[in-house]
């Protein structure tokens, strides 16, 4: 699954359109499906998303012995 796929489930599941996601963000319609079509949406407009939709994002590498290298909007 690709981050704009992930992005589309999103907001199907939250009921919002990708429209008014960009808009909440602070970015046009226009510019926020071209980034969504070219998957370059950043770090920063994920963390972005997950606090104007009020979810939890994170990322994270975890390691053999179960450490984890995370980055999250928690």
């Amino acid at each position: 699954m690709t981050t704009a796929d992930m992005i589309k489930q999103l907001c199907e599941q939250i009921n919002i359109s990708i429209a008014e996601l960009a808009r909440r963000i602070g970015q046009t319609p226009q510019n926020f499906n071209k980034k969504l079509k070219r998957e370059t949406v950043t770090l920063d407009e994920l963390k972005a998303i997950a606090d104007v939709l009020g979810v939890f994002f994170k990322q994270s590498f975890t390691l053999s012995d179960g450490n984890e290298i995370k980055i999250s909007n928690e």
